[in-house]
């Protein structure tokens, strides 16, 4: 049972959430787990029964060859099938309007407004009302809301921290939106849920849920310090390059990222081709 189990443990992230959205889509999973077991377990159970019984060393079966209907089992047969699934319906249709990601999180502290860019291959983290940016980590407070605005500079990607929860797409020349919150302080893994090149594997990056206290520190820090994120800064970070260390900037320009959705911004330039003519690879970086 241990090995068979094993394949599922990279599950463990979705099944442990540390926020109110993780942990209502951990309840749908269940819940939804839970109403199908209550047919397949008793269908299990019949069939090896009925393996059993009528068996051809079993003389006590009844072998009947001319029967052909019962309206009864009919009954039971398309009923059961028919109320799992509207019960599964019944949960997906209430908890997509209940969690959609353009619907606000109730709390009396505001919201941090964040926006997103998905580059190749890694992430930008813009905060506007500070002035600051990083690039492949995410700090945000613990215990508060966050309201994602997310778009791509090219490829479309998918923004994705399993334990908060909602995978959500980010593409070019639009906006999409996202409300998490982190119940406690702590590191939660985010990663790129869609394929969006060579290097897609190291497009990953870390959110750091902090105190109140260590948050506004953090943000003090770090508008002291990096470069500055202006457009000729974007047009460099924008070119295609993979592992890219956090990094912290200050002084982001307000107008970058309507300027990204817009498609104004510097683009990321594309592969480039090999000196042998051969294949491409990335600019900036190895992918």
């Amino acid at each position: 049972m241990f090995a068979l189990a094993l394949p599922l443990a990279g599950c463990g992230g979705v099944l442990d959430p540390h926020g109110p959205i993780g942990t209502s889509e951990r309840l749908i999973l269940i819940d939804s787990v839970a109403i199908m077991l209550v047919i397949v377990i008793p269908v299990i159970v019949a069939t090896l029964g009925f393996a059993w019984w009528f068996a051809a060393s079993n003389e006590r079966a009844t072998y009947l060859p001319y029967w052909s209907f019962s309206g009864q089992l009919e009954l039971i047969v398309w009923a059961i099938p028919a109320l799992v699934i509207t019960f599964l319906g019944g949960i997906a249709w209430f908890g997509s309007h209940e969690l959609d990601p353009f619907n606000p999180l109730e709390s009396k502290i505001p919201p941090v407004e964040i926006q997103v860019v998905s580059l190749d291959w890694k992430w930008l983290f813009i905060y506007p009302n500070d002035g600051v940016a990083s690039v492949n980590q995410l700090i945000i407070p613990a215990g508060a809301p966050v309201h994602f605005t997310l778009t791509s500079s090219g490829v479309m990607n998918s923004f994705f921290v399993p334990q908060l929860g909602s995978q959500i797409y980010a593409m070019a020349g639009m906006t999409s939106q996202l409300s998490l919150q982190a119940d406690e302080p702590g590191d939660y893994p985010g990663i790129s849920a869609q394929f969006s090149g060579d290097g897609f594997s190291d497009m990953g990056f870390v959110v750091h849920a902090m105190s109140a206290d260590d948050y506004a520190r953090w943000l003090a820090s770090a508008k002291d310090r990096g470069a500055v994120l202006d457009t000729a800064t974007y047009a460099a970070l924008a070119q295609q390059s993979s592992g890219v260390k956090p990094t912290t900037y200050h002084g982001a320009d307000p107008k970058l990222f309507d300027s990204i959705v817009n498609e104004t911004a510097p683009p990321s330039g594309g592969a480039q081709e090999q000196s042998g003519g051969h294949g491409t690879s990335a600019a900036g970086g190895g992918g």
